[in-house]
């Protein structure tokens, strides 16, 4: 395939401007975005997007699960198409550019080409997967999930939010329940532009991560039982405390991660302590341990770990100890080629880069499962994201979107 020179670029400011556009839609109360997946605001989003990729002489299909694919025509109608993008809804206290720079930055790919008049052997199509956050119904990249069959549809329609309305429902009832079959179409290639959401390419000076593998994951859900009691009059040496349980496995985890430096995390984030009572002793701790590495060994090792170390803990403070996997995924490996036409990319276009290993789960890690896929990263200010401070720069948009139009042009050939 022949690279695209470098003088192909795109226009930044067109691509700043439609990201702050949308970012109308679902404002945060802190200059933020609040746009969770299946509201009004989504919908609201979603009619915007399309109206953009109409005007730029795009076609729509929506599947099943409400995930837009805005098509180019190639001049092969018979030929795999190239497929770009990211997702639109938000945390509810998101930033303006964590998914939508991706899906945006697609569309621009689009406007580039019509403006030079461009035309790609191999179709493109500009894509807004439902429900990557998993903020509103759990599990996140679940239209992906769906796709990739790693989630059911079934299963995806019946989660519930915090007010008891299932996903299903709630897509039906914004009209964005398409009628094309969730998974069938078929993909030369996806490619997705996302900020990194950690620190590593600002602190390093870096314009590009060229992101090589995913994380993997594993969440443990942990249970220590002790024995409820009065915090006044119950003796010290008589105590069966849940809460120690907790806070020693907190530095068990601590430890397990440390010890894997520099390709590994873990903490535990979602804790419950029951009765949760100012003068009761904890008499049960519920808690998940968050493991992620992209080392499929290392990530195994670090549970078998835990399990082995954490009952011995909690029997030496005669309480018990409970644990299951409830979520998990192996480390993705991104396609060389597809990796290779980022790398080559950004070196083409003069852009300082990195390999990366992405810490946050996206939509390309389930699409790899089922078709060649990588991703490009920009920086964030200070690594902060899920979070209305989020922040970024329009020269930075404007690295990783144009990086993306190489890769993406590339694959998708230019018409002779």
């Amino acid at each position: 395939m022949a690279a695209p020179g470098e003088n192909l670029r795109l226009n930044g400011d067109r691509l700043w401007d439609s990201i702050h556009a949308i970012a109308e839609i679902g404002p945060g109360i802190a200059g933020g975005s609040n746009r969770q997946t299946v509201t009004d605001e989504d919908a609201e989003g979603r009619k915007l997007f399309q109206k953009w990729c109409e005007d730029a002489g795009l076609t729509m299909g929506v599947d099943e699960m409400g995930t837009m694919f805005m098509r180019r025509e190639g001049t092969d109608p018979q030929a795999l198409p190239v497929y770009v993008g990211s997702h639109l809804d938000t945390q509810p206290t998101g930033g303006r550019y964590d998914g939508v720079l991706g899906v945006l930055a697609g569309l621009e790919i689009v406007r580039t080409l019509n403006d030079m008049d461009i035309k790609t052997r191999h179709p493109i199509v500009v894509t807004n997967w439902t429900n990557e956050e998993g903020a509103r119904f759990a599990p996140p990249m679940m239209a992906s999930g769906v796709f990739a069959g790693t989630v059911t549809q079934e299963d995806a329609y019946s989660r519930k939010d915090a007010d008891g309305k299932t996903f299903g429902d709630e897509l039906q009832r914004i009209g964005w329940k398409g009628d094309e079959p969730v998974g069938e179409r078929k993909m030369r290639a996806f490619f997705e532009l996302h900020i990194e959401q950690g620190p590593i390419l600002e602190a390093n000076g870096k314009d590009i991560g060229v992101v090589t593998h995913g994380q993997g994951l594993r969440w443990i859900q942990c249970t220590v039982t002790g024995k409820e009691s009065h915090t006044g009059s119950t003796p010290m040496p008589m105590r069966k405390n849940a809460g120690r349980g907790l806070a020693q496995i907190t530095e068990l985890v601590h430890e397990i991660a440390m010890d894997n430096q520099p390709n590994a995390v873990g903490a535990i984030g979602h804790v419950e302590v029951y009765p949760n009572s100012r003068n009761i002793i904890p008499g049960k701790a519920v808690f998940t341990v968050d493991f992620r590495s992209h080392e499929l060994d290392r990530l195994k090792g670090m549970v078998e770990r835990l399990e082995a170390e954490a009952p011995k803990l909690c029997e030496a403070l005669e309480v018990s100890f409970e644990s299951e996997i409830v979520g998990q995924f192996d480390p993705p490996a991104f396609d060389e080629n597809c990796v290779a036409a980022i790398r080559n990319a950004a070196e083409r276009l003069g852009y300082s880069h990195q390999d990366i290993i992405s810490g946050a789960g996206h939509d390309a890690c389930w699409v790899n499962r089922v078709a060649p896929t990588a991703m490009v990263m920009c920086p964030c200010v200070d690594g902060l994201s899920h979070n209305e401070a989020e922040d970024i720069s329009k020269e930075w948009s404007t690295a990783g979107a144009e990086v993306l139009l190489h890769a993406v042009v590339e694959t998708a050939e230019i018409a002779g």
